[in-house]
């Protein structure tokens, strides 16, 4: 068989199961298995199906009729996500057969960790519809992680009686598949393309990481409020001689350097070095000026300064009177003209 999909076979007490990993798609090798398969209960372990696009799923539908003609009782276990979005979309994916366990994919926030939970049909079916996810812990941070679909469209199938209870003579083949033994695991780690792998410790021994915490660490600032000799949440204990004296608080001083010793902050600022200042012009530089010569403007600056200062008051009163005696004389003329 190719290796992107792989079955197995296995018959134990009257129970058959079959287990089917990878890829089903256009180049499946389901028609092969017909012939291995017998009659009775039949286990379908859908566990490790990672992916089936439609040609896959035309084959399967065609494929799970002819088993059931040859007398295969189908229940389907450990569905996984994949699996149970097809169940949800098409609608004779499971044929006559039941839904006894799936997988529920979950994620942790905290962790950057993928998680499948093992979930029974039935009980969840008594719920139904399902509106919020089961809980599912973190194995890492042990907190609560976060459902990775919707609610409401990953558990549609359960709506369906069919799908879950079958008819009733399913019940005696529940009974042969308890008896026999339902494999598979409670949960599991999530292997798909988008999962994050963790974080690996550097060559030496020494981990990169926060020790696991249900609480993300905050790193603050020790105030009135930290009892004296309490840890920070950064791991540092509080001063214990701080004291409230009146409304201000008292905090140790600081240890000085020793002789011939510079500070953390003296040792950074000597050792940067000192940088010159840049022109940006091109203008040649002039001699610098002091003194006196310094608080004299340019002539034309001072010329442009003269002509915006405002007509002193004295030439202001000339203008006036010369005006006035245009004024007269004008109004004289015009009456000796008359």
């Amino acid at each position: 068989m190719g290796s992107k999909f792989r079955s197995e076979v296995i018959s134990r007490d009257g129970v058959s199961t079959l287990k089917i990993a990878g890829v089903i798609d256009e180049d499946n090798e389901l028609v092969p298995l017909e012939a291995k398969l017998a009659s009775g209960p039949m286990l379908l372990d859908l566990g490790e199906i990672e992916r089936i696009n439609s040609c896959g799923v035309r084959d399967w539908v065609n494929w799970l009729g002819r088993i059931e003609k040859n007398g295969a009782r189908l229940v389907f276990v450990n569905c996984s996500p994949a699996i149970v979005s097809q169940i949800n979309l098409v609608n004779n994916f499971t044929a006559n057969g039941i839904v006894k366990s799936f997988y529920a994919p979950y994620f942790c926030p905290r962790c950057k960790k993928e998680k499948l939970l093992r979930l029974e049909a039935r009980d969840l079916a008594k719920s139904a519809p399902i509106s919020k996810a089961p809980t599912c812990r973190c194995d890492e941070c042990d907190g609560v992680m976060d459902f990775d679909e919707m609610e409401e469209s990953y558990f549609a199938f359960l709506n369906n009686a069919k799908k879950i209870y079958g008819d009733p003579s399913f019940e005696s083949t529940l009974r042969e598949i308890a008896a026999a033994g339902d494999a598979g695991r409670q949960m599991k780690p999530r292997v798909t393309g988008g999962s994050i792998p963790p974080a690996s410790n550097p060559v030496g021994g020494t981990p990169t990481g926060t020790p696991p915490s249900s609480v993300s660490p905050v790193h603050r600032t020790p105030t009135q409020k930290t009892p004296p000799g309490e840890k920070s949440p950064t791991g540092a204990p509080t001063p214990t001689t701080s004291q409230f004296q009146g409304s201000g608080v008292t905090t140790p001083p600081k240890a000085s350097p020793g002789p011939g010793k510079l500070s953390a902050s003296a040792a950074a600022a000597t050792s940067q070095p000192k940088l010159a200042p840049v022109r940006l012009d091109n203008a040649p530089s002039s001699p610098p000026v002091s003194g006196a010569a310094a608080m004299t403007p340019p002539p034309a600056l001072a010329a442009s300064n003269a002509a915006l200062k405002p007509v002193s008051k004295p030439i202001l009163a000339w203008v006036l009177l010369g005006a006035f005696l245009l004024a007269a004389a004008g109004l004289l003329a015009f009456a000796l003209s008359r």
